[in-house]
């Protein structure tokens, strides 16, 4: 793979800057703060992304390359892959995902994963490299070859984890002994007092102690929940048998209410009757007074009756009245018989005067006057007679409206016997149906109750409370029997009561100890993920030294012979030592006697030893201020070793000084300058 070139729009302090780079050594020259480290970042995260994550440092890599001035932070890359394709993979700084195209310039952001922390893993899928492993071997920073005298172990170290298990922040030594610290302070050992383990072992002995001291409350609460059983048992079934007795007591008194009500519709009834049988007796009182009033001849037994009837009836008023007028039309009649006699009498007495005076009085004039007093007497009599009978008419005209008052009076008697019959007769009906709905409806009633507590009492006391005649006290009996069931198990909720806290901490007892033993489980399920661990470990790292490890060493071995001119050609990983450099004599010193120029040498050529194991892919090697602390004679060498056993790579050196570019002009080797 090879970068060709990049255009950065904004980023940081470069903008609108275009770089192109050649297909072998490039070296990119600045001063310092002219912008090497900002175009090396802007290559990784245009490749990998930009993340906001600190990861430990003071500024995340946005923060830190955000242009301070415009909304645009973007750019673009365009590199070509071993199979000559060529991709170009535009950002913008601000959108997790980059746009990238082929080279028809067709967008095909769409056909690589999507990873929804990294964003589009596009150059992980074409070389299988991720941005770590690039970081931590393709790229070679100032600060770890810039190291003094007494932080030279540091990298020693580094070497020797790279020699044993192929990462340079990864020792196995310190990986076993902190998986066995952690053992030892997670878990702990049978030997050990207070570690995880043995405080819990304790714990459990402890609590199983005090479980077994509770545990005999167990056999008195089952005692109690029997008896409480059996009480509440027979408190439902005397419970039942009042409430069967409450429901047959409330039924009888419905019994005898409605029996109230047919007595009180029969009493009703019978009032009707006799109040019937008075207005009749009145209705007869009346007609027989009209009948005597205006039918019989005898005055005098007309007042005699009517006399009679009154001291019956003291205070009638109608009575009274009635007998009033019968004795004015009466004396009205009486005096009209005897003036009709007088006046009998008086005209023959005039007839038998004129007839004498005709006889003996010869005067004609006397004898005609004393003539007239016949016709006189005669008019007078008419007149007298005609104004009696008004008198009498108008006397039998009011009688006849008195009896006209009696008729109406009956007939309305008459009319107040119908409703009070027609009221009987509904009463009647109604008593009727009460009758014979009230033992259907108190039949019905009992057999409802009988079937509703059919399944809760037995048959025969169903049986025996019905036929019970005095109900009130069977009931009292009962709800005696009742409450002391009630008061009794009442003791014994009070007993269950004190003795509750007790099996309840018996429950938090054995929760605890459940608890316990998981944790237990735990620690072991843990200790035996460590010990697998550390076999899996030791396994590997055995395999790494049989097979990776060789080859490492061998490779290293080459790179730094190549670079030191041969004066160091053997490197030989030592777990007690870390590393062993084979000298010139043949002895083997330990690494961290080297220099520190010897010590970089070691590093770097251990970092080239393993590119060609990291993709299928001839990566990019970026070397950024690695050759500060080398001399000439070893800058020449490591330049010799990349153009030669590096050909198949681009290589990006970053430097602030011109050392390289002299020595690669020295050497007469193509490279290509970039002037930032």
């Amino acid at each position: 793979m090879q970068i060709k070139n990049v255009k950065i729009n904004n980023y940081g302090k470069i903008k609108n800057k275009e770089i192109l780079f050649s297909d072998k050594i490039n070296v990119i020259y600045g001063e310092n703060e002219t912008g090497k480290s900002t175009l090396l970042h802007f290559i990784i995260n245009s490749l990998y992304g930009i993340s906001k994550n600190k990861k430990g440092k003071e500024y995340s890599d946005f923060e830190r390359y955000k242009p301070w001035s415009g909304d645009d932070f973007s750019g673009k890359i365009t590199y070509e892959l071993d199979n000559n394709k060529k991709y170009e993979i535009f950002r913008d700084f601000k959108k997790k995902n980059p746009k990238i195209f082929n080279e028809n310039m067709e967008d095909i952001s769409k056909e690589f994963s999507i990873d929804k922390t990294k964003g589009n893993e596009f150059f992980y899928e074409q070389t299988k490299v991720d941005e770590d492993l690039f970081l931590s071997t393709l790229v070679v920073n100032q600060q770890e070859v810039k190291l003094h005298k007494q932080e030279q172990n540091v990298l020693i170290q580094k070497i020797a984890n790279l020699v044993g298990t192929g990462e340079d922040n990864v020792s196995y030594k310190r990986a076993i002994d902190r998986l066995n610290r952690r053992q030892l302070d997670e878990v702990g050992t049978q030997k050990s007092r207070e570690k995880p383990i043995n405080v819990v072992q304790r714990e459990i002995e402890n609590l199983e102690n005090e479980k077994s001291e509770i545990e005999k409350y167990v056999d008195i609460k089952y005692e109690i929940e029997e008896k409480k059983n059996e009480l509440q048992k027979d408190i439902n079934s005397l419970q039942n048998e009042n409430d069967f007795l409450q429901e047959i007591k409330l039924l009888d008194e419905n019994e005898k209410i409605e029996k109230e009500k047919i007595k009180i519709k029969e009493n009703l009834k019978n009032e009707n009757t006799e109040k019937i049988n008075l207005i009749k007796n009145k209705i007869s009182e009346i007609e027989n007074d009209n009948k005597n009033n205006f039918e019989e001849k005898d005055f005098e037994k007309k007042k005699k009756k009517l006399e009679e009837k009154n001291n019956k009836k003291i205070n009638s008023e109608k009575n009274i009245e009635n007998k009033n007028k019968i004795k004015n039309i009466q004396k009205i009649k009486n005096e009209k018989n005897k003036l009709n006699k007088k006046l009998i009498l008086i005209f023959f007495i005039l007839i038998i005067i004129n007839i004498l005076q005709f006889i003996f009085i010869k005067n004609n004039i006397f004898k005609y006057i004393f003539l007239l007093t016949v016709p006189t007497f005669l008019i007078f009599w008419i007149i007298f007679i005609k104004n009696k009978n008004k008198i009498i008419k108008k006397t039998e005209k009011n009688n006849k409206i008195i009896e006209e008052k009696i008729n109406l009076e009956i007939n309305n008697l008459n009319n107040e016997i119908n409703l009070i019959e027609k009221n009987n007769l509904e009463l009647e009906n109604e008593i009727n149906k009460l009758k014979n709905n009230f033992n259907l409806k108190i039949n019905l009633e009992k057999e409802k109750i009988k079937n509703k507590y059919l399944n809760k009492l037995e048959k025969n006391e169903i049986n025996y409370f019905l036929n019970l005649e005095n109900i009130n006290y069977e009931k009292e009996k009962i709800q005696n029997e009742l409450n002391n069931k009630k008061i009794e198990l009442h003791s014994l909720e009070l007993d269950k009561k004190n003795i509750e806290p007790k099996l309840e901490n018996l429950s938090n007892l054995e929760e605890k100890i459940v608890d316990n033993k998981n944790k237990m489980l735990t620690l072991k399920k843990l200790n035996s993920s460590m010990e697998l661990v550390k076999e899996v470990l030791t396994n590997s790292y055995e395999k790494m030294k049989k097979s990776v490890t060789p080859k490492f060493t061998q490779k290293l071995s080459n790179t730094i012979s190549k670079i030191t001119n041969g004066k160091y050609a053997n490197i030989i990983p030592n777990d007690e030592q870390g590393l062993l450099v084979e000298l010139d004599n043949g002895n083997y010193e330990p690494a961290s006697k080297l220099s520190v120029g010897t010590i970089d040498q070691l590093y770097l050529s251990l970092r080239l030893s393993m590119v060609e194991e990291l993709s299928e892919e001839n990566m990019p090697i970026i070397l950024d201020e690695v050759f500060a602390y080398y001399d000439d004679e070893r800058l020449k060498n490591a330049l010799t070793f990349l153009n030669e056993k590096c050909k198949n790579h681009q290589i990006l050196i970053f430097s602030c000084t011109n050392r390289e570019k002299e020595i690669l002009e020295e050497l007469k080797l193509k490279f290509n300058i970039i002037n930032l």
